[in-house]
Parts: C-alpha cells; structure tokens; sequence
C-alpha cells in the first residue's frame, strides 16, 4: 500500500512539473511575441480629434497616432506598416496610411511623424503618399481603423514607392515573418 502511494505521488509530482513546464514555455512565449500598440490607447481605444483628416469638415489635424511594436522576429531586415478603415467606402475599405522599407532598428513611430528616414511611401486613399487621417460620416457607429506592422525579410530599399494597399500586399506575400496589429476608432 505504501509503495501504491509512492508511485501515485511520483507520477503526480512528475505531471506536476510538466504542467508547470507547459506553463512556462506558454507564458515565455507570450511575452515575447511581435506586438504592437499605440502609446496611451488600449486595443480598440478611440482616438482623438487631432488624428482625425483636416480637410473636407473632417474636424481634425490629420496627425498620424504613435505606434510602438516589440519583439521583433529574428531575421527582420525591414518593417512596413498600414492603417486602414474597413469599414469605410461601404464596407470597401479605405487604406489611410502604408508605408514600408522602415529600418530594422526602428521599434515605433512618434504621433505626427510623416515616415522615418529612408522609409518609402505608399498610395492613401486620396491617391498620395503619407497618413491620411479618419473621416467617417457624421452620426455613423465609429468605424475601426487597424494599424498593423509586418516584419519582413525584405531589405528596406526593397520595393519601389507608391505601392496600392494591394500591391504592397502582393509584393511581400512570400516575404512576411511576421505581423501584428491593434484596432482603433474614431467616430464623428
């Protein structure tokens, strides 16, 4: 009977630490995963007028919101980041920020700042380069504007300027290692 016990205590301790090991490695894993966010809004906050387009009534200064991402994969050689609405054009989506060939050192984007240097430029919505702020319609539920990073094994002088939403998609298909995003909002 005691020997039974000794045996029933074993494999339990030894369960015990597996459990504790998974636990460990999940844990560890977690806190290194490639993240973003946007200094002083929580995943799915609401920005403020200031990021909000200046133009067409849109109440806002078309300040881009700061980004911050984390843990980048090993083997990163450029970053590239999007913003857009997909809620926006009807359900269509509108892309109000791509740009990419981002230095594998940068970690964030200050609120306002235009593109780091040596960075290229995308295509917005109005047919131009840079952030193009929000401007959902008056009285609409507010819309969901996802900012996302992708870590890339492209160099940073990789892919020529004024790429679409969809043609950059296409041009780092086979060349993402990894991505991350957060939501936010705004309404009018």
């Amino acid at each position: 009977m005691i020997r039974s016990n000794l045996n029933i205590v074993r494999r339990l301790s030894s369960v015990g630490v597996c459990a504790l090991l998974a636990w460990a490695s999940a844990h560890a894993y977690a806190v290194q995963a490639f993240a973003l966010s946007s200094p002083g809004l929580a995943d799915g906050g609401t920005l403020d007028a200031r990021h909000a387009a200046s133009a067409n009534n849109c109440g806002g200064g078309n300040v881009s919101p700061a980004l911050q991402w984390q843990n980048a994969p090993v083997g990163t050689k450029s970053f590239a980041v999007t913003i857009f609405d997909p809620d926006g054009a009807k359900g269509l989506s509108i892309v109000h920020w791509i740009v990419y060939g981002i230095a594998p050192t940068t970690m964030g984007l200050a609120a306002g700042e235009a593109a780091p240097p040596g960075s290229v430029a995308g295509t917005n919505r109005t047919g131009g380069p840079g952030y193009y702020g929000p401007c959902p319609p008056v009285g609409e539920v507010p819309h969901h504007y996802i900012a996302q990073v992708y870590a890339l094994d492209l160099p940073p002088s990789s892919l020529p300027a004024g790429l679409t939403r969809d043609a950059f998609l296409a041009a780092i298909k086979d060349h993402v290692i990894a991505a991350t995003s957060t939501v936010l909002r705004y309404g009018r």
